[in-house]
């Protein structure tokens, strides 16, 4: 079999959800209306909590730091998607699918580790309220944030290195919409064991690490909502995590369902249908999830609104 050099080919093939033509409009109204719904919520969410003196908390430091990163995740796939379905085309560049790669793992990398962030601020806040200025301190809530860009920014970097480094068939269509790690490794023409080995390595540090801090946080938590007299006080405490817990199911049972299944072996259209889940629906979902459970960000959306009008 012929092998060309990834930096010999000068473009790959997107395959997309579907090839009916019929169904293109109809999924291209969908996902531009899903991207722009996400795109108006996340702003919304940071124009609220810059704007409102109320909501300069960490916790909502975080939140508003959450939404960037879902602007971003789901910037990186869906235009490219859009664009192509619209000129009726399938290609993407050689360099368009390593920037893709690098930014893809960027933020999800970002999403996984302020999720985790905001579980320990959540934990805290429960668990010991009286030391909660002292321990998150805003200095503390910059540092928390630079280091998950960071770890994320090498995590992409391994990523974007390591399919730098495949050699493919002659003919290299992506069974996706976007270009994903696993669909690309499963296009190469030599054994990716290592590569695999990469993955499940690095998955570790940007999955499973801030999976455990979330659930012994959490762990935490309930055990210290149980030990409150009141049911009032109970259902207070659960309603400040309730919007979080919601978001870090959604977010990783679907995108870390793909990765591992991905693995082993799975079918092209279940990882595209669970991959729509964490790439365009978690970050469209996000700021509803976040602003019809608060009172507090509804109430800074309502005071734009009324500013504006």
């Amino acid at each position: 079999m012929e092998l060309q050099n990834l930096t010999k080919v000068s473009e790959y093939y997107l395959l997309g959800l579907s090839d009916d033509p019929e169904l293109q409009p109809f999924i291209l109204g969908l996902f531009l209306c899903m991207y722009l719904v996400a795109i108006l919520g996340n702003m919304l969410i940071i124009l609220a909590v810059s704007s409102d003196s109320h909501l300069h908390t960490p916790m909502y430091f975080f939140l508003s730091n959450l939404s960037l990163a879902d602007i971003g995740f789901i910037t990186t796939t869906v235009p490219k998607m859009l664009v192509n379905m619209q000129a009726h085309s399938k290609s993407i560049t050689y360099a368009g699918c390593l920037t893709q790669v690098s930014f893809f793992f960027l933020f999800g990398c970002l999403d996984s580790l302020l999720l985790a962030v905001m579980a320990y601020d959540r934990f805290v806040a429960i668990c010991y309220p009286l030391h909660y200025l002292v321990i998150i301190k805003p200095n503390i809530c910059g540092f928390l944030v630079l280091v998950s860009f960071f770890v994320s920014l090498l995590d992409s970097q391994i990523h974007c290195l390591m399919v730098s480094q495949l050699v493919f068939c002659k003919d290299v269509d992506i069974p996706h919409f976007f270009c994903d790690v696993p669909k690309l490794l499963h296009l190469a023409c030599y054994d990716i064991s290592t590569n695999y080995i990469v993955i499940f390595l690095v998955g570790t540090i940007s999955g499973f690490l801030p999976i455990s801090g979330i659930s012994f946080s959490y762990y935490k938590i309930v055990s210290s909502i149980l030990r409150v007299s009141s049911s009032g006080g109970r259902y207070k405490a659960f309603s400040t995590c309730g919007s979080h817990l919601s978001v870090v199911c959604l977010f990783y049972g679907t995108g870390l369902g793909v990765y591992l299944s991905s693995v082993v072996s799975s079918s092209p259209r279940e990882d595209v249908v669970a991959s729509v889940m964490y790439t365009v629906v978690t970050p469209m979902l996000n700021p509803f999830i976040y602003s019809l459970r608060n009172k507090d960000i509804k109430s800074a959306l309502w005071r734009i609104v009324s500013r504006i009008a």
